[in-house]
């Protein structure tokens, strides 16, 4: 049954109970404020977030402590040694695997160059990869003539959906050069929570 609350202003408030055998309760917290509904126009701010939404939900960020040396043209995961920030302990040995699920934007980078300094390096290039798998995104990889270059560079970002339990990304990476290809202490790789699932 309808109740209809009104007001001094002539308007009216109803408030409608469902058609149900089950009793429910709407407790109000002990605060002044607005109710906000989903017709709203109300700003809702990051204060007024829950845990584990997006804006609110796990967020990193994480670069080299060191060259590392890699094979020439083969694809190998990068070490991420440093932390920069992790806000819900989801980053472990280069790896994240956040405990929220949800659509995150990830980003990686890394320079390459070669052990001897000054060779000529082809290709820099990185990948995300999603449980060993490498992933569709917005990347740039940097190709340069031999008369350009002993250094090359490359970065890769991705929305890349992840379960919360299982699910991680890792940052991969390859050199094509003409001596012993190095990824500098440049690597790095961010990323949050775009949109809870």
């Amino acid at each position: 049954m309808p109740v209809k609350l009104n007001s001094t202003g002539g308007g009216s408030v109803t408030l409608t109970t469902p058609s149900t055998a089950s009793d429910y309760t709407a407790t109000f917290p002990a605060n002044t404020g607005n109710v906000v509904t989903t017709g709203s126009s109300a700003v809702v701010t990051q204060a007024m977030l829950g845990t584990n939404v997006a804006g609110n939900g796990p967020a990193f960020g994480a670069t080299s402590a060191a060259t590392q040396n890699v094979t020439t043209n083969v694809l190998t995961k990068l070490t991420l040694g440093t932390e920069l920030y992790d806000t819900a302990s989801c980053f472990s040995s280069s790896r994240f695997t956040p405990n929220v699920a949800g659509y995150y934007l990830i980003f990686g980078f890394g320079s390459g160059s070669t052990v001897e300094g000054g060779n000529r390096v082809d290709l820099a290039e990185v990948r995300l990869y999603k449980n060993g798998t490498s992933q569709p995104g917005f990347g740039i990889f940097n190709y340069a003539p031999s008369y350009l270059a002993s250094s090359a560079s490359s970065m890769h970002q991705a929305l890349i959906y992840l379960n919360g339990t299982t699910d991680y990304v890792e940052l991969y990476g390859r050199i094509v050069a003409s001596g012993t290809p190095q990824f500098e202490n440049t690597i790095n790789m961010y990323g949050f929570l775009a949109r809870a699932a």
